[in-house]
């Protein structure tokens, strides 16, 4: 649907990130659109006012997240093209994703960019991060063989595949792999958003959800948290990663709630989206 991504399409707008879940579950399904009105009360259901919410929507759009689109009178907005793209990238990634293996390899991109286009490389280093890569050394970027295919869309679609090197293979010598892993990647933070996730939804299966509202109130601020964990873990093997690893919890916690409460909170969002 970090992420996210999260930063890319939202910025530091804390309301951005619940938006755009909201326009990435349900606009997409109503001819990319929905009204003003119809986020406003979505969002009220979530205990956010309504001018916080017209001010969040107008900085998506100078953003360019979302355009402007009034239709039969009624003021609402589009996702830009860009951000559909990012989101259905988003939707393998959250909703598809294989954790990688031993037998995957490893993706390794190398970059040279000239000094004269600095943004570039700014923009490299950006889509390698939000697809998940680990810095191996300065230029030297490093992720499970798996996200290949991935990773070469991306970076041809973001217009940065001239600048880049990407060579697929095992890792054959020297040194403790799992120590160079927890060297590639921040494991500790990642271990820690994987906490966080867990403390504040694993209650939400003892709720015993009986409405679609209330399975929209639920359902919308977890996928919002969770959109960002698939993107700063790129699914590294667990044979390289601390025993008892709590992503593979907060994985199964996700699949069950987003099983339970998916599509009841499709259903109420979409009644509202209907009476609006």
């Amino acid at each position: 649907m970090k992420s996210d991504a999260d930063v890319a399409l939202a910025g530091r707008d804390r309301l951005g990130p619940l938006i755009v879940t909201i326009f990435g579950l349900y606009a997409r399904g109503e001819d990319n659109w929905l009204s003003v009105a119809s986020v406003v009360q979505l969002m009220a259901e979530l205990g956010v006012e309504g001018q916080a919410v017209r001010s969040s929507i107008s900085r998506l759009k100078r953003r360019g997240v979302v355009r402007s689109d009034r239709r039969d009178g009624a003021a609402g907005y589009a996702l830009a093209e860009p951000t559909l793209e990012m989101l259905a990238e988003g939707d393998a990634r959250i909703f598809e994703r294989r954790r990688a293996t031993a037998e995957d390899g490893w993706l390794v991109v190398v970059f040279s960019v000239p000094e004269s286009e600095r943004d570039k490389r700014h923009a490299l280093r950006t889509s390698l991060t939000q697809l998940g890569f680990g810095t191996a050394a300065p230029g030297v970027w490093v992720a499970p063989g798996n996200l290949a295919t991935e990773t070469r869309r991306t970076l041809a679609r973001r217009g940065l595949s001239e600048y880049v090197d990407i060579f697929t293979g095992h890792h054959f010598a020297f040194g403790d792999l799992r120590s160079k892993v927890r060297a590639w990647w921040d494991l500790d933070e990642l271990a820690d958003l994987y906490a966080d996730f867990l403390r504040r939804h694993r209650p939400e299966l003892d709720v015993g959800v009986t409405t679609p509202d209330q399975a929209f109130r639920l359902y919308v601020p977890m996928l919002t948290q969770w959109r960002r964990l698939p993107y700063s873990d790129p699914g590294l093997p667990l044979s390289l990663l601390p025993p008892g690893w709590n992503g593979v919890t907060a994985e199964a916690l996700f699949e069950e709630l987003n099983t339970t409460l998916s599509a009841p909170a499709r259903e109420h969002a979409l009644a509202v989206i209907h009476r609006g």
